[in-house]
This record gives structure tokens, C-alpha cells and sequence, in this order.
């Protein structure tokens, strides 16, 4: 299977104070095209700072990611901007959608501002409104973005990812912030996005959402202690071996 992720001794190293935080040691893993592989750890492994590294949103110390045939850390900033733009999707806990702008205008935002998007003014809208009829939240299109539920808005931001057909969606705790039945749809989308040909890479703390994940990827103190394959695991069963193995992991 094609690789589309292959990070090596990936290493980041913050300083504070004249001390040096090393929030991620020796990184090594790969991504398959294809993929939902999720990342897990106590509060503060380095979860989130290994997500924004290997997806170029944040430097990195030293150490390579290939993002299929690319170095991203011999990107210059413009071309590394234009990467995450047209062939990454993100999701964040806090939405950050603009309050200004209707809920499909948020959507439409990284299509506008896309220079190989080759689509028209109307073929973009069009595209944003059949993301949203796929998610089922069309109804909202026209709304504020203070008149929709947390679920609804959580949707929205998965079309918002989706709009310029990425490669791979990067989440980062994607059902945080959502109560149970919301972050179950919001789950729901995502694991259908991954099944029509979509990479997800995603942040979770939520042991039922990484069990619809293909792979788990433990990390502790900025290593990767172990992983998971969930291929193959029996449906009804995989969130209770998933659970076993992270007791064994020290959860």
C-alpha cells in the first residue's frame, strides 16, 4: 500500500526559560493512503504537537516528514501554505469559524482562497452545498454561525476540511467538545469520508473514537511506545481489546 505520511526521527524541541523542552524525541512512523490512525497518550505526550508538526503547522527541530514525495521541511513558507490548502483538511476541538460569515460561507472560505482550485464561483457553492446535504446540515447553510448546535457546526467544519478534496484530514480532538450522541455523528461522518478513499489522521482522548480507527499510535513523553491495529478486530468487540491494550500501555 502507498505511503502518504513517513515521518523519521522527527524531533521538537521548545526553549523556555533557557531550558530545553524536547516535546517530541526520535519520531518514526508511516500513514498508508487510506488510513484513520489515531493518536493517543496522557495530557501533555505530545499528541497535538506531533499532529501540527508532521502536517507543517508548526517547525519542526530536526528529523524528516514526507508527505507522499514531499520534504516539507524544505518547503518555503508559501509553498508549504499552499500544501495545506489544497491537499490537507483540518479539524480542530475549537471550530474556529469566522462570526462574520454564513455557516457556508465559512465552508466555502479555503476554496475562495485556493489558487488551484479550477472550480467557478457557483461550481464551489455547489460543492459546498452537497458537502452539507452529505453531512445533513443544508438546512443551516444561510444561518449564523451562533444559530447552529455544536454538532451541526462540527459537521460543518468537516465540509469546511473537505472542500478542496485533501488528501488527508488532520483532527485534532475532534468530539472534545461535543456531548455523546453529537460526537457519534460527527464519528459517523468521518469514518464515512475515510471509507470513500480520504487519509484521516486524528487526535483522541476518547478511547470509543479510536476504535473506529484503523491503527492507534500510543505516545509517551514524546515517543511512540507502541501501536494497535485494529484491522480484522471483530466490530463488536473492538473497543474492549482496544481499552485492554491501553491498560497494558499504562492508560
Amino acid at each position: 500500500m502507498k505511503k502518504i505520511l513517513e515521518v523519521t526521527d522527527l524531533c521538537k524541541t521548545y526553549v523556555i526559560n533557557k531550558r530545553q523542552n524536547n516535546v517530541l524525541r526520535n519520531v518514526s512512523f508511516s500513514v498508508n493512503e487510506g488510513e484513520m490512525v489515531a493518536i493517543m497518550g496522557p495530557s501533555g505526550s505530545g499528541k497535538s504537537t506531533l499532529l501540527y508538526t508532521v502536517s507543517g503547522m508548526d517547525s519542526m527541530t530536526s528529523g524528516t516528514v514526507l508527505f507522499g514525495e514531499k520534504d516539507i521541511s524544505a518547503l518555503k513558507a508559501d509553498e508549504l501554505a499552499a500544501l495545506r490548502l489544497d491537499e490537507m483538511g483540518f479539524i480542530f476541538q475549537q471550530m474556529y469559524m469566522l462570526k462574520n460569515l454564513s455557516v457556508l460561507d465559512n465552508i466555502l472560505l479555503p476554496a475562495r482562497q485556493s489558487k488551484a482550485n479550477n472550480l467557478s464561483v457557483k461550481e464551489k457553492r455547489e460543492r459546498g452545498l452537497e458537502l452539507m446535504r452529505k453531512l445533513d446540515i443544508v438546512e443551516v447553510a444561510d444561518n449564523d454561525i451562533n444559530e447552529v448546535s455544536g454538532g451541526q457546526l462540527q459537521r460543518a467544519c468537516i465540509c469546511r476540511s473537505m472542500i478542496n478534496s485533501p488528501r488527508i484530514i488532520f483532527a485534532d480532538e475532534p468530539t472534545g467538545a461535543l456531548n455523546r450522541q453529537s460526537s457519534n455523528e460527527v464519528m459517523e461522518e468521518l469514518c464515512k469520508i475515510n471509507a470513500d478513499g480520504t487519509t484521516i489522521m486524528l487526535v483522541t482522548h476518547d478511547a470509543r473514537v479510536a476504535a473506529k480507527c484503523s491503527r492507534v499510535l500510543y505516545i509517551v513523553d514524546g515517543n511512540i511506545q507502541g501501536e494497535y491495529n485494529l484491522e480484522g478486530t471483530d466490530e463488536r468487540t473492538k473497543e474492549r481489546a482496544l481499552n485492554n491494550w491501553l491498560l497494558e500501555q499504562g492508560w
